[in-house]
């Protein structure tokens, strides 16, 4: 994996196959630019802080945006949401919740948390790839950032 060039994209998703099927929605629309996918929240945090297997990873390269699931091993999605929006490092990246919970608590949760958008995974092939693909659309193409 490599990890020192600039990373657009950190999806953060236990379940292969929707990580996959994100993989494609996101190449079909010529929109996965740089993406590192990570299977656990633990993972997650390590890399964005450039600790354990990512020891020595620039950490001056941050994601544009992160795909976020809840429901993971190791941590949980809520701590991995809460330790990037509470470090000043981190707290400016987009963070958006794709998951299939439709619970009002995580929901409400997330967004205290500080997560940018909570978008429940459609069930259907058709509508899973549109949502992902609106989602890196915006994300990457739409949203500005601040030039640094």
């Amino acid at each position: 994996m490599n990890t020192s060039t600039e990373v657009e994209i950190l999806l953060v998703e236990d379940n292969m196959n929707d990580a996959e099927l994100t993989k494609r929605a996101l190449s079909k629309n010529k929109i996965l630019n740089t993406l590192i996918h990570l299977k656990d929240g633990a993972s997650a945090i390590d890399f964005l802080f450039g600790k354990g297997e990512f020891e020595g990873r620039d950490i001056s390269h941050k994601p544009k945006v992160i795909l976020l699931d809840l429901k993971m091993p190791k941590v949980d999605g809520l701590e991995v949401l809460k330790v990037i929006k509470s470090d000043p490092l981190t707290k400016n990246i987009p963070v958006v919740v794709l998951t299939s919970s439709k619970e009002n608590p995580d929901i409400e949760k997330s967004y205290e948390l500080g997560a940018n958008s909570y978008i429940v995974k459609p069930v259907d092939f058709d509508g899973f790839m549109k949502a992902v693909s609106e989602v890196g659309l915006y994300w990457l193409l739409h949203n500005q950032y601040p030039i640094k």
